[in-house]
């Protein structure tokens, strides 16, 4: 199956891609006459997919590591800027017409791209369990404020319901995935705007009695990294449908504002609620600093913001698995996926402390992705973003065939900075041997530089853009 690959399989008839019809297209490259909508699409996007809890999370852990509010909000800021990058990356679906994990077999090799391919399904799976326990702690408080608890019961229902918001819309494929994240940021956008508001102004903006160390910076911008950096095998997902004529620059400041004001404002709404309350729980934390009136909305926040965030991750998770080779439709394929998140869930809310898990999850994740991350922007840039499209689909008889099918630069760029990010990382799983050292600071995010260097270094004569169709 590596060595030629069969023709994608599709869902239906070619075209169909409208709310409430099973998207048709699946990683089979999408033709110019079937292109539609516009770079204000991915603001809606990237807006109603990052109104999700997990930031607030995210805000109140920098608070943990010891960093005040003023020192935390700037890491937030920071981490929000990134989503201009990960928009940016775009491009590559527009000039394609196919997902992100495809296009990287130019970076990897039609076989090594495969590796790198399981381990980002794995990960994105893992965002898509996070989230889904997060909305189901939400649904389950709100039917404990109802009268309903005590036992398995409750969390079981609410469980159920979380998976199935989640489930239909990312069957449905493409365009109901566009149209659910426009309606529901209309809403979410509102709510959370309501929290700021009641958060705000208690916040304690006074500096720490100690100032931080390089341990608390870093962990602090590893873990709000994470997030935007486990988008990077995504962003062509959402723009293949776009016409051929869309621009970098309207792609980039579109998506990128959209990531940038959500995941900004739910950030600091984290910090100050970590200034004032033990988020150790966040969602009970945080639900205690709301009047008794908002509260119910609160938790419809956190359920709506955890589901337009997995929608997004299980949608790319289908497309994923057949670039794995996995002979079914994306709609099929998709139920490998909802499996395993399901599972996972399970597992989390059950059977292991969920902050804990979070937290480690997040450290680690920056181990993957910013290498892989690095080497693909990396090649991006050197082809100038002009691929060979029927290659990425050609396998052995393509020019992405490379050495047996692997791409020796690519590969070696890789490992290079997943050893520099495993040996620099300070995470509950695991410390590397350099973070001593280093003073406890966690350099797992320069992975992504080390990679990119030797991608550039190793690939810089061989690597051309390819005509423009």
């Amino acid at each position: 199956m590596l060595g030629h690959e069969a023709a994608p399989t599709t869902d239906g008839p070619a075209g169909r891609d409208e709310v409430f019809q099973v998207e048709g297209h699946g990683i089979d490259p999408i033709p110019d006459a079937e292109r539609h909508g516009g770079a204000k699409d991915l603001f809606w996007l990237w807006f109603g997919s990052n109104l999700t809890f997990t930031y607030v999370i995210n805000g109140a852990l920098a608070v943990s590591f010891g960093l005040s509010f003023w020192q935390a909000t700037a890491v937030v800021v920071l981490g929000g800027l990134s989503f201009f990058a990960i928009s940016a990356a775009g491009l590559s679906g527009v000039r394609t017409g196919t997902a992100t994990l495809v296009i990287s077999r130019a970076a990897f090799g039609v076989r090594g791209n495969w590796p790198a391919g399981l381990l980002n399904w794995v990960v994105s799976i893992g965002y898509t369990i996070v989230n889904t326990v997060v909305g189901t702690l939400a649904l389950e408080a709100f039917l404990a404020d109802l009268g309903w608890s005590g036992g398995h019961l409750p969390r079981a229902l609410a469980l159920a319901v979380t998976l199935a918001l989640t489930f239909v819309v990312a069957l449905w494929g493409h365009a109901t995935v566009q149209w659910a994240e426009r309606w529901m940021a209309y809403a979410l956008a509102a709510g959370f705007a309501a929290l700021l508001a009641f958060v705000l102004p208690g916040a304690d903006t006074s500096a720490p009695a100690a100032a931080p160390g390089a341990s608390g910076w870093s962990l602090a911008l590893v873990v709000m990294l994470a997030g935007p950096f486990s988008y990077v095998p995504m962003p062509a997902d959402y723009t293949r449908y776009l016409p051929r004529t869309t621009s970098l620059k309207a792609l980039t400041w579109s998506g990128g504002l959209g990531g940038l004001v959500s995941s900004v404002a739910l950030g600091i709404a984290g910090v100050a609620a970590a200034t004032q309350a033990d988020l150790t729980d966040a969602v009970a934390g945080t639900e205690g600093l709301l009047p008794g009136w908002f509260q119910p909305l609160f938790l419809a926040l956190v359920l709506g913001g955890s589901v337009t965030n997995s929608i997004i991750t299980l949608y790319s998770s289908s497309l994923n698995l057949q670039v794995l080779g996995i002979p079914w439709s994306r709609a099929r394929a998709i139920l490998i996926s909802a499996a395993v998140t399901a599972a996972g869930s399970l597992g989390a809310l059950f059977l292991v402390d969920f902050t804990t898990s979070l937290l480690s999850f997040l450290s680690l994740l920056i181990i993957v992705f910013a290498p892989w991350g690095g080497v693909f922007l990396a090649d991006m840039v050197l082809r100038r973003c002009r691929y060979d499209s029927a290659a990425l689909h050609a396998g052995e008889h393509g020019a992405y065939w490379y050495r047996a099918g692997w791409h020796p630069a690519g590969i070696a760029a890789l490992l290079a900075g997943m050893l520099f990010s495993a040996l620099t990382c300070d995470s509950e799983l695991w410390t590397g041997p350099l973070v001593a050292p280093l003073g406890g600071a966690d350099l797992s995010l320069l992975g992504a530089v080390v990679a990119a260097a030797v991608h550039v270094l190793l690939a810089r004569r061989t690597v051309r853009p390819a005509e423009a169709a």
